[in-house]
């Protein structure tokens, strides 16, 4: 989900286009978070029992989109997983239940403290495959930037729905909770003709009835969670484009306010275009066998209600954010929301990816501000420490930014193909997909695909707080090498030292070379080959981790003329690492030799301060024991090795 501050709304130019800005990554979520604080914190979760798991909702909802209220009928189908006599549902007290039927007969129930318990005449056995259909009508609360909306647009009457993280019981009675998700929904809203409804899935029909009143049938046919199941209506303009996926012609399908639709036209080929990235990018898109669709709302950014997010425009950065999210949220949804970042880190982190493929160019400065952002403060974990606090949930520093570079990180140190192979598996995973997973489920994955242990990663950066500074004491080394020392401190205590890969950039006027070295502790000494002697090191400058105030020193080596010679690993490895240094001379000859006097190698090289570093390739000799002399004048060094 995704918020735009009304300060860019009100910049838009005279076509209605906004201005893509890559600061907008900050802006949105940070007001997503201001507008989720607002709900109240009234019993917030899932009071529903576990005692049933959903497979079907039937919705049938008749609303003016002029009058807020509601009336409904819905009829959940249900599997009883556990012998008993009831069941409950979350709804709020204000919306009165009149009936229940069961088996065409009414039954018992109770509303008490936003739970409505059902019950039964009988006892159900385990097993059972049962429903019951709910009537019941009222005022739905009004929490602020909450889940049932009325409003105007242009002077004419517009509804809309928007339930996460809390806010489905509001408007209807349901299973809310985040560990059962409907096999499918169909969605029959009852309304004034001279407005169109929109909803998930596909459009079946939109029947004429009584009192100039139109029944529109929506049908989805694919798991959906509760909070993203919705409705919209007023006068709405629709149009409908397609876009090619491998072999299907994937609708898309926009509902928009009749003065936005140029700009809602003219926006859709991002989508489209976006469409086709993540396809590539991440596997296929989720709902193949239906549609995507935009619908216009007035909360001032956007909702990823499956198969038909809720936008305030077509920002591009938006436009990719709540697509993304019918892969990472809706298709895989987080298991918890102490984990929302599965959810929202992941949506920030392709939308960013996304417009960094396409505008190369912006890339470094906005990943800059976002770093920026996220060490603005010394503390806070990704791991969500208060559910009940929808604040704390949308925090866009933690949940968001700071959940988005996660994944840079291990990007970063994974490799692009354990990275992407393992997101793609993740998606994949029969247990997973189109259902929740948790944290441990995408460690799991990303620990098969790349052979790496990733329990300290996710110790440090997901579950600890804070962000590590580095400072870099570094010298040359002969004719083109470095020698360095990585230095660490951290911001917050619950974190001694963080793991991750820092890319380091040497560079003189003319020169420029990066390493990426991947420091296990502190005060961790390198030496790098890079062909040229530097005057500057930076740390980390495309922004590619958390850190902050990252400094580096040149320091100045004394020669102190007591030559020495450090030849790393031996056994050896190809190559073999040779640092010769506190030589008195200028010129060194390196020769090796085999057990049988056999002269193997030799190389001639030029001291500068007494030093050099160099790499010699020995892939090519047999196993055995070698002997290395380095001979300075009449200096001589003996080093034996094994191969």
């Amino acid at each position: 989900m995704r918020l735009l501050l009304f300060f860019l709304i009100i910049g838009l130019t005279a076509s209605g286009q906004m201005k893509d800005s890559w600061a907008e990554h900050t802006s949105i979520a940070e007001l997503e978070a201001r507008a989720h604080s607002r709900m109240m914190n009234r019993g917030l979760g899932s009071a529903a029992s576990n005692n049933f798991n959903i497979h079907h909702y039937r919705c049938e909802w008749e609303v003016d989109p002029a009058i807020r209220y509601i009336k409904g009928k819905v009829t959940p189908g249900f599997i009883i997983s556990g012998t008993t006599g009831n069941i409950s549902l979350d709804l709020d007290n204000q919306l009165k239940v009149d009936s229940i039927i069961h088996r065409n007969k009414k039954i018992g129930f109770t509303q008490l403290n936003n739970v409505l318990k059902i019950q039964f005449d009988e006892v159900m056995n385990a097993g059972v495959k049962d429903s019951v259909s709910i009537y019941y009508k009222g005022i739905p609360p009004n929490n602020g930037f909450g889940s049932f909306i009325q409003d105007k647009h242009a002077g004419v009457p517009v509804m809309w729905t928007l339930s996460e993280p809390y806010g489905a019981r509001d408007w209807w009675p349901c299973k809310s909770g985040l560990d059962d998700k409907a096999d499918s929904i169909d969605i029959y809203i009852i309304h004034p003709s001279t407005y169109k409804a929109a909803s998930n899935g596909m459009l079946q029909s939109e029947t004429p009835a009584a009192g100039n009143k139109t029944i529109t049938h929506w049908k989805h046919r694919y798991p959906i969670v509760t909070y993203c199941i919705c409705f919209a209506i007023t006068n709405y303009s629709v149009f409908n484009r397609s876009v090619k996926i491998d072999n299907t012609d994937l609708p898309m399908v926009t509902y928009c306010y009749p003065e936005s639709q140029a700009d809602f036209e003219a926006g859709t080929q991002n989508c489209l275009d976006a469409i086709s990235y993540f396809h590539k990018t991440l596997g296929p898109y989720p709902f193949i066998k239906e549609k995507y669709g935009h619908v216009q709302f007035g909360w001032g950014g956007g909702m990823e209600h499956q198969t038909s997010s809720f936008m305030v425009n077509t920002n591009e950065t938006l436009t990719a954010h709540e697509l993304a999210h019918q892969w990472y949220g809706n298709m895989v949804t987080c298991g918890s929301w102490e984990e929302l970042w599965l959810n929202e880190g992941f949506a920030t982190y392709l939308s960013r990816l996304y417009m960094e493929q396409k505008y190369p160019s912006e890339a470094v400065a906005n990943r800059r501000s976002v770093v920026e952002q996220i060490t603005s403060e010394t503390n806070g974990s990704v791991k969500v420490s208060d559910t009940n606090n929808v604040n704390r949930l949308f925090d866009f520093r933690l949940t968001y930014n700071k959940g988005s570079f996660l994944l840079n990180m291990l990007r970063l140190k994974l490799g692009d193909d354990a990275f992407f192979s393992a997101l793609r598996n993740y998606l994949e995973d029969p247990k997973l997909k189109h259902g929740f997973a948790r944290n441990a489920d995408l460690q799991k994955h990303l620990e098969a695909t790349s052979k790496q242990s990733l329990t300290k990663f996710f110790d440090q950066w997901y579950r600890g707080e804070g962000y590590p500074s580095y400072n870099i004491e570094w010298s040359s080394i002969g004719s083109g090498s470095v020698q360095f020392k990585v230095k660490q401190t951290t911001s917050h205590p619950s974190v001694s030292f963080f793991e991750v890969p820092v890319e380091l950039t040497f560079k003189n006027s003319t020169q420029r070379k990066k390493i990426l070295i991947n420091p296990k502790v502190n005060n961790e000494a390198f030496i790098r080959n890079i062909g040229f002697l530097p005057d500057t090191v930076l740390v980390d400058a495309a922004y590619q981790i958390i850190s902050k105030d990252n400094t580096s020193k040149k320091i100045d080596v004394i020669n102190t003329g007591n030559p020495s010679v450090e030849v790393y690993p031996n056994p050896i490895q190809n190559p073999l690492n040779v640092y010769l240094h506190d030589f008195t001379g200028k010129n060194a000859t390196i020769r090796i030799y085999g057990s049988d006097g056999r002269l193997v190698y030799a190389k001639d090289v030029v001291l500068i301060d007494g030093a050099e570093y160099l790499q010699i390739p020995l892939n090519h000799l047999a196993k055995g024991r070698y002997i290395m002399k380095i001979i300075s004048g009449e200096m001589v060094i003996t080093k034996q090795l094994i191969n």
